[in-house]
């Protein structure tokens, strides 16, 4: 089972740093994302989210292929591949995975101005050295599916002060 994570941060771009730090923890087997979403929330108030995965594009690449392979065999490649390639957008964008996009705008839409969230579905981590390399980046955990112990370990990491390297 995935946990939800929540994070608020008063900076418009640190929410996508931190998911950034996150991907490249992932690649180091540390750290397992279901789906990590970034939200700013601008100066005027608008709500902007940013998806880990964009399924219109992976759709309309799976389409594509799809229907440029039914076009061959009806001889008419170039029509089955902007049909598929269509209809496959379509559908990408029509789905949704990971977390509710409506969940995420509700909570979102409740912050001030010139801020940003961090959604993230974890299925599973090696915790010790995830909040070492989260440690004293700053944020507030608004809402998570840990325990309170793990909660209250991840808000101790992210307001920690960084150690400094030795000379």
């Amino acid at each position: 089972m995935s946990n939800l994570i929540v994070i608020a941060y008063d900076d418009p771009f640190k929410a996508e740093e931190i998911r950034t730090k996150l991907c490249k923890m992932q690649q180091e087997y540390l750290i397992d994302l279901e789906d990590a979403v970034v939200v700013v929330k601008n100066d005027k108030g608008k709500v902007k989210l940013h998806q880990m995965y964009n399924l219109t594009g992976m759709g309309a690449v799976s389409g594509g292929f799809w229907g440029t392979l039914i076009g061959l065999i009806f001889l008419n490649p170039l029509l089955g591949l902007a049909v598929g390639a269509a209809a496959g957008a379509v559908s990408g964008a029509l789905s949704d995975v990971g977390i509710d996009d409506n969940f995420i705008k509700q909570l979102a839409g409740q912050f001030k101005n010139n801020s940003s969230l961090l959604f993230v579905l974890v299925r599973k981590a090696t915790p010790d050295k995830v909040l070492a390399e989260l440690q004293g980046t700053g944020g507030t955990v608004i809402k998570t599916s840990l325990t309170h112990e793990d909660e209250e370990k991840l808000q101790a990491a992210l307001t920690a002060t960084k150690p400094q390297a030795a000379d």
